[in-house]
């Protein structure tokens, strides 16, 4: 065969690959959201991008190289949605770099991120005053979420209404997939284990129905339980 046209038909393959791969892990695969898929992104490439010009070595080679890259970052993706004492190895967690208004230097140096990064950040979000930030959480991407202090923020229509801008808190999250997040009501006085088992109580429910239970900004006890099969 032709060298030109082996390296069509290792390019076409190469492509299909890829376009199953993501098809097969879901539309997460494409933001690279998590630790595992940007490294299995990084890996795929390479092994799709050796596979349509690097004729040397054998065509089958790649093939079984992305079905074991594949299966390798589905088991993670099961473990991860299974199992919380893996997820945060796995998928990493986010980082919170300003808390209560004050900067977390130590994190930040845990990190290796620096100040002038953060303030680059904060602008991009037309934020020019660190003094405006309430809260500012380091994501698993690489993006930084910025809740501002209450007089700095946006007037809603509520606030018009009541003639005080409503308070906010940050998230907590207390279950998931089942399970109960000690180490979130831990750090809690309010949203203890007691109250968590006293509102599932109101509702009927057990910690066993519920797939997702956060405490929202303004409070309120949020409930998705799992999907019933009728």
């Amino acid at each position: 065969m032709p060298g030109s046209i082996e390296i069509i038909i290792r390019t076409l393959t190469a492509f299909i690959l890829l376009w199953i791969f993501v098809q097969f892990l879901g539309k997460q695969t494409i933001s690279q959201r998590t630790y595992h898929l940007y490294i299995a992104s990084i890996t795929m490439g390479t092994i799709a991008g050796n596979l349509a010009f690097n004729i040397k070595i054998k065509f089958l080679y790649f093939v079984i190289a992305m079905a074991i890259m594949s299966t390798v970052v589905y088991m993670l993706n099961f473990i991860a949605i299974k199992n919380s004492r893996f997820r945060k190895w796995i998928t990493g967690e986010p980082t919170t770099l300003i808390k209560n208004g004050e900067i977390l230097e130590d994190r930040m140096k845990q990190l290796g991120y620096t100040m002038d990064s953060l303030k680059q950040t904060l602008r991009s979000k037309d934020i020019f005053s660190i003094d405006e930030v309430e809260l500012a959480i380091l994501e698993i991407n690489g993006s930084l979420s910025v809740l501002k202090k209450p007089q700095y923020r946006n007037t809603t229509k509520k606030d018009l209404t009541s003639g005080t801008q409503s308070s906010e808190t940050v998230p907590v999250e207390l279950i998931y997939n089942g399970q109960i997040l000690y180490e979130n009501i831990s750090k809690q006085n309010i949203y203890n284990e007691a109250w968590l088992n006293n509102e599932l109580k109101k509702q009927n429910l057990t910690v066993l129905d519920i797939s997702y239970a956060v405490v929202g900004t303004k409070g309120n006890l949020y409930i998705d339980q799992f999907e019933k099969n009728t």
